[in-house]
């Protein structure tokens, strides 16, 4: 898919971040855009955005773990746009904490959202991605979807799950010869307020954790936006955003399971640090 002009995007967790900017890039590229987000003022802020670059835009509030939810939006969708092109399911949360401190609740939570979230929107869009004849599903993981790293044992958990899945379904419908491309996208750090409105275990102090994150040179929402247009555009089966995720996938690649003895002791350093102090 070279061109996006006149075709229909779906993105969730469009009301700030990466989404946010993925909508401006495609209204940018002409296209019609089917935006939902849980937070209805940033999703208003996005849409006005989008219709003053000049793009068609329906937008609306939801909760991506509504699974009746997400399909009656899917199929309103189709109704109201005549064809579904690209679907791009990013909404997400953060949770920060050690897997003996996270709570059931808290785990439940990151999974409902990240990985449920994730099952519920290719699901519910794939038939239509289908009838379109050219589409196209981006399911975001992360690089906690690459390599495990202390303190994101539940995070990882979800994205490692979305990575999974969306690598088996491209599989799939390479094997129907079903005219959908798939990309699993794995962002490094990149700034937005994922991690300052993150959740965390008791003894995790999320301004600390948020200030190491604020420090981090990592690429900008805008920047990984285009990173993401581009792999789309060109049709790869996984995108990877920011020097560290570029750096923690070859030190997979290079060691194996090894690959914790070098990752694990960064983690553990930085989990000491942004601890309560007891």
């Amino acid at each position: 898919m070279r061109q996006f002009a006149g075709r229909t995007v779906v993105v969730t967790g469009a009301g700030s971040g990466i989404g946010q900017a993925l909508a401006l890039r495609f209204a940018d590229a002409g296209a019609r855009l089917a935006l939902a987000d849980l937070d209805g003022a940033g999703l208003e802020q996005t849409v006005r955005q989008t219709r003053n670059l000049g793009a068609e835009v329906s937008a609306r509030v939801i909760d991506v773990t509504d699974r009746s939810g997400v399909f009656g939006w899917a199929a309103d969708v189709a109704q109201r746009f005549g064809a579904v092109h690209v679907v791009i399911n990013n909404a997400g949360v953060s949770f920060t904490g050690e897997i003996e401190r996270t709570e059931f609740a808290d785990l439940e939570r990151v999974m409902d959202v990240n990985f449920w979230g994730v099952v519920n929107g290719t699901k519910a869009f794939l038939p239509h991605l289908i009838a379109s004849g050219d589409g196209h599903l981006v399911n975001v993981s992360s690089v906690f979807g690459l390599a495990a790293f202390p303190g994101q044992g539940a995070y990882c958990a979800a994205k490692f799950a979305v990575r999974g899945f969306t690598e088996a379904l491209r599989m799939e419908l390479r094997a129907q010869d079903q005219p959908v491309q798939v990309t699993c996208v794995c962002p490094g750090g990149v700034k937005t307020a994922l991690v300052r409105n993150s959740s965390a275990a008791a003894d995790i102090d999320v301004d600390v954790l948020a200030a190491a994150f604020d420090r981090d040179p990592g690429v900008s929402a805008h920047s990984a936006a285009a990173t993401i247009f581009a792999g789309v555009r060109a049709g790869r089966s996984r995108v990877l955003i920011g020097r560290d995720a570029w750096l923690i996938d070859l030190t997979q690649r290079v060691f194996g399971a090894g690959y914790q003895r070098v990752l694990g002791p960064v983690g553990t350093r930085l989990m000491d640090r942004i601890r309560v102090p007891s």
